[in-house]
């Protein structure tokens, strides 16, 4: 899958933890998201950059409109 951000659309950003359940969701979909966690990247590297615990979400953009309602209705039931 391409990682290139002019193919794909961020859908979230936010918890970890929920971004979880949204992927679950989007797998159910067959979709599998891009998951970037800026903090835990640079940790790695040896630097740490970004929010601890926060990740931003992506898909591709061909697959946005199988999602969007699942991706909607999750943000629902959360209260996001």
């Amino acid at each position: 899958m391409s990682d290139n951000l002019e193919e794909t659309t961020r859908i979230y950003t936010g918890p970890a933890m929920i971004a979880q359940g949204l992927r679950a969701r989007l797998n159910d979909l067959g979709i599998e998201p891009i998951v970037k966690d800026d903090h835990q990247s640079g940790i790695t590297s040896g630097f740490a950059v970004g929010v601890p615990g926060q990740v931003r979400m992506f898909i591709r953009k061909d697959e946005l409109a199988t999602a969007q309602e699942t991706i909607e209705e999750f943000l629902r039931e959360i209260e996001e």
